[in-house]
C-alpha cells in the first residue's frame, strides 16, 4: 500500500481529498485497456471511420451498379417490346439486373447491420470503462466530508484488508456527545433538553449540551438506551472516546428545598430526630438529580434529618 497523506492527526482535510493511495499496478493496467478498447469503438462510429466508410463506399457503388444495369435491362426490355434484339440479350440484362439489385440489398443491410453492431460494441467499451474507473477509484481512500483527522491507522508500505479501517475522521464543529439513560428514566427525556456535563479529559469543566436525537430501542445489556446531544457552541472538547458524566435538566425550579439523595429511604420517606426521639416520617417528593431530590411537604428547612440505616 502507498501511503501519501500530508497531514498529520489533527489537521483538517476536505471533501474529496484523498488520504491513502493502495497500490494499483493491475487496476490501473485494467483500466488503461479499458479506455483504449472504447477510443477504438468510438473511432469506430466517427466520421473518421475506416469500417463504414468502406462498407459506405461499398454501398455507393452497388447503388450504381444497379442503377446501371436497371437502365440496360429496360431498354432491352423495349427494344423486345419491339422484335428488336434477341431473348438472350434480354435474360442476361434481366439476371445482371437481379443481381445488382440484390448486391445493393445485401450492401445497405451489412453497412445498418455492422453499424449497429459497432454503437453496441461502443456501448459495451463505455459500461466496461466505466466499471474499471470505478474500481481503480476504489484504490483511492478519500474524505468523504469536510473534516478532521483525529487519527491514522496505516502508515506507507503497510498492508491493509477489505473492510479494515485506516484512519478515523470527524467533523470538529458537530462533535456527539453518546449518553446512556436508564430506562425508569427515558420517559423524562426530550429532544431539546439542556444537558450540563463534564469529561475525564476536561476535569472539572462544565460544557452545555442539547439533546438531539433519542433512540427507541433497549441495550438489553445494561437496560439502557442511547442518548445523543451536540454542544450549544463550537467550543465542545476535541477529545473522542472520552468518558462523560453528564446530567439532563428535565425541569427546572427557584427557591424549593432539596435534600440529598442519600438521606432518602425506600417510600421516599427520612429519618429525623424530633423532640429527642428518631422518626420515620414520609415526605414527598419532586424534582430529582443524580445528586439531589426536591421536598415538597413532609419536612422544612428546620428538620432534623439523620442518616438513613437502610438508604434507597
Amino acid at each position: 500500500m502507498l501511503f501519501i497523506i500530508s497531514d498529520e492527526e489533527g489537521d483538517s482535510v476536505h471533501r474529496g481529498q484523498v488520504l491513502y493511495i493502495l497500490r494499483h499496478t493491475a487496476p490501473a493496467a485494467k483500466m488503461e485497456a479499458a479506455a483504449s478498447v472504447l477510443l477504438n469503438a468510438r473511432e469506430n462510429i466517427s466520421v473518421r471511420s475506416r469500417i463504414l466508410n468502406d462498407l459506405k463506399i461499398a454501398q455507393e457503388n452497388a447503388d450504381l451498379k444497379f442503377r446501371n444495369d436497371s437502365s440496360l435491362y429496360n431498354r432491352y426490355k423495349n427494344l423486345w417490346a419491339q422484335n428488336i434484339g434477341t431473348k438472350v440479350n434480354l435474360d442476361n440484362a434481366q439476371t445482371q439486373y437481379e443481381l445488382s439489385y440484390n448486391q445493393m440489398k445485401s450492401a445497405r443491410e451489412k453497412y445498418l447491420s455492422t453499424l449497429n453492431d459497432l454503437q453496441l460494441s461502443m456501448k459495451n467499451a463505455e459500461s466496461t470503462a466505466a466499471g474499471s474507473k470505478a474500481d481503480l477509484e476504489n484504490y483511492f481512500i478519500r474524505a468523504e466530508s469536510r473534516g478532521t483527522v483525529y487519527q491514522l491507522f496505516k502508515e506507507k508500505g503497510e498492508a491493509v484488508k477489505m473492510n479494515e479501517p485506516v484512519a478515523l475522521l470527524g467533523r470538529s464543529g458537530a462533535r456527539l456527545v453518546r449518553l446512556a439513560v436508564d430506562q425508569e428514566d427515558i420517559r423524562q427525556i426530550s429532544a431539546g433538553q439542556q444537558v450540563l456535563l463534564k469529561t475525564d479529559a476536561s476535569g472539572e469543566h462544565i460544557f452545555q449540551a442539547r439533546i438531539s436525537r433519542i433512540y427507541p430501542v433497549m441495550n438489553e445489556a445494561d437496560q439502557t438506551f442511547r442518548v445523543d446531544a451536540v454542544f450549544d457552541s463550537q467550543n465542545g472538547p476535541a477529545y473522542l472516546h472520552s468518558s462523560v458524566e453528564a446530567n439532563i435538566i428535565v425541569a427546572r425550579k427557584t427557591n424549593c428545598l432539596t435534600i440529598p439523595l442519600a438521606m432518602l429511604m425506600a417510600g421516599d420517606s427520612i429519618r429525623v430526630r424530633e423532640n429527642g426521639r428518631v422518626l420515620i416520617r414520609a415526605i414527598k417528593t419532586g424534582i430529582r438529580t443524580t445528586n439531589d431530590v426536591e421536598v415538597i411537604s413532609g419536612a422544612n428547612r428546620h428538620t432534623a434529618i439523620l442518616e438513613p440505616l437502610n438508604p434507597k
